[in-house]
């Protein structure tokens, strides 16, 4: 690897190893051809046959606040009825998953003093998903419901573009599965087409340095755990 590569090798691990989930935000604007380069570069995913699945809803203002205020009314109300059109995570969660799935969890309430069975401070904390915690700009990401698997495999590495683009220009992300169940107040909002499906939701802005859930750290696990070398 010469020096140039090294260097070069070195900003790439550093953006992907600086990549987290922020879940506070400032108010500090993002301006639109900010959000116009990080999703030009980030077209730049993979994708079978070059199909590029992915469609993206940008919400700042006005348009982001009728979003906010139409999903946190259902929220309050504890409307019933209300299910994601496609399943994010297993029906039962299971080991190593449940582990981290729990420690994710408590560490970000241990955080927040949110005690075990504070069933009222819980319900206010998953509301701030619903605000896309503070951040001045909102994504929702929709996919033709035709696709197959594939087109879900290569919209991932969309995603996962977005994220990094942002991180490379000094901002931070937060991917949201909380919005799938609320799909049906995003359509009508946000004007889907008869074949367009809500994937997932993302906050971007500035991270709120003061924030104390912004100091949640989270762990990987050893390539050991996960990697086998065929020699």
């Amino acid at each position: 690897m010469t020096v140039a590569q090294a260097n070069v090798a070195g900003i790439v691990d550093a953006v992907m190893a600086g990549r987290r989930a922020v879940r506070a935000f400032l108010t500090a604007p993002v301006p639109r051809a900010v959000v116009e380069d990080i999703l030009a570069v980030a077209r730049r995913a993979p994708s079978g046959t070059n199909l590029q699945p992915w469609r993206v809803h940008v919400l700042t203002g006005a348009a982001r606040q009728r979003l906010v205020d139409a999903v946190c009314a259902a929220y309050d109300a504890d409307e019933p009825g209300h299910r994601a059109e496609y399943d994010y995570y297993p029906a039962e969660f299971f080991e190593p998953y449940l582990a981290r799935r729990r420690k994710i969890g408590w560490g970000l309430y241990g955080l927040l003093g949110i005690a075990k069975g504070d069933a009222v401070r819980m319900r206010a904390q998953m509301r701030r998903n619903y605000e896309f915690f503070g951040a001045p700009v909102g994504l929702i990401f929709s996919i033709d419901r035709r696709m197959g698997r594939g087109g879900w495999l290569d919209y991932g590495m969309f995603l996962q573009n977005v994220m990094l683009a942002a991180r490379a220009r000094g901002l931070d992300t937060c991917p949201q599965v909380a919005w799938l169940d609320y799909h049906r107040i995003i359509a009508a909002e946000l004007g889907f087409g008869e074949q367009e499906m809500l994937v997932c939701g993302m906050c971007l802005g500035h991270v709120d340095p003061d924030a104390i859930e912004n100091t949640l750290a989270t762990e990987r696990a050893a390539l050991d755990e996960f990697v086998v070398f065929h020699d």
